[in-house]
């Protein structure tokens, strides 16, 4: 399970802290480690803060965007230290492990963590399917981002225990499609957007919050691929009625 685990880091600032993120993975064994547009690196800070896990540092993915960071996981969660305008699920760093422990093993998870001063964009974290928050003293309430990713790389190093140990037969059975990729999430709600303003039910001139609250709805499901793809169908048959191009199907 563990491996399927992705810590994304975007635009951090100072290079000892993705050392020490890095450091902090290899810990609990995680190993994917992706940065986001960093200010610098490779740098021998990071390195030397990494002590001995320079080999996730070497292995780090560079991207550009937080969009080609997550473009093929199936589920991305956002951290967030604050509350934000408009509600959004969220749960503790142990609640996401629970989250986690019920996908299927194939599922790629992304976690989010964003710039040391100010975190993720309210952009960034409508792209997750969920948010995460550490509980802190509300006095002193400021963590460091390596201090984050291990509290949260500990809660899923435990569920990884929890799942090697032998247990009762479980009942049920597993959810049997795989879930839908971040790019193809952002294809439906590219062709959501451009349907509603079709059918005139979304000014653009005047969207308010709409794909906000849209986004909210579709990503608090985490839909999996075949129904993304009934969406989609849906939202060509709209286009047809009304004559309107259909968008690219991806």
């Amino acid at each position: 399970m563990l491996d399927q685990i992705r810590i994304i880091l975007v635009n951090t600032t100072h290079p000892g802290n993705i050392g020490a993120v890095a450091r902090a993975m290899k810990n609990m064994g995680l190993a994917d480690l992706c940065l986001v547009a960093p200010k610098r690196f490779p740098d021998p800070e990071a390195d030397a803060r990494a002590s001995g896990a320079t080999d996730i540092l070497a292995a780090a993915t560079l991207v550009d965007t937080l969009e080609d960071a997550i473009a093929d996981c199936h589920l991305v969660v956002g951290t967030s230290a604050r509350g934000r305008h408009i509600p959004w699920p969220i749960m503790n760093p142990r609640e996401l492990a629970g989250v986690v422990g019920k996908v299927a093993p194939d599922t790629r998870v992304a976690i989010v963590f964003g710039r040391e001063d100010r975190g993720l964009t309210n952009e960034e974290l409508h792209r997750c399917h969920h948010h995460v928050q550490i509980p802190t003293n509300p006095d002193f309430s400021s963590l460091n981002v390596a201090a984050a990713v291990q509290v949260i790389a500990y809660e899923l190093r435990m569920l990884q225990e929890s799942l090697d140990e032998p247990s009762a037969p479980k009942w049920g059975t597993q959810w049997d499609i795989e879930l839908a990729q971040a790019k193809e999430l952002e294809l439906l709600f590219e062709h959501l957007e451009k349907t509603l303003v079709e059918i005139e039910f979304l000014d653009p001139e005047n969207p308010r919050q709409l794909m906000t609250r849209m986004r909210r709805l579709f990503l608090r499901a985490v839909p999996d691929k075949v129904e993304v793809n009934v969406l989609r169908g849906i939202l060509r048959s709209v286009d047809e009625k009304v004559g309107a191009d259909h968008p690219k199907k991806g």
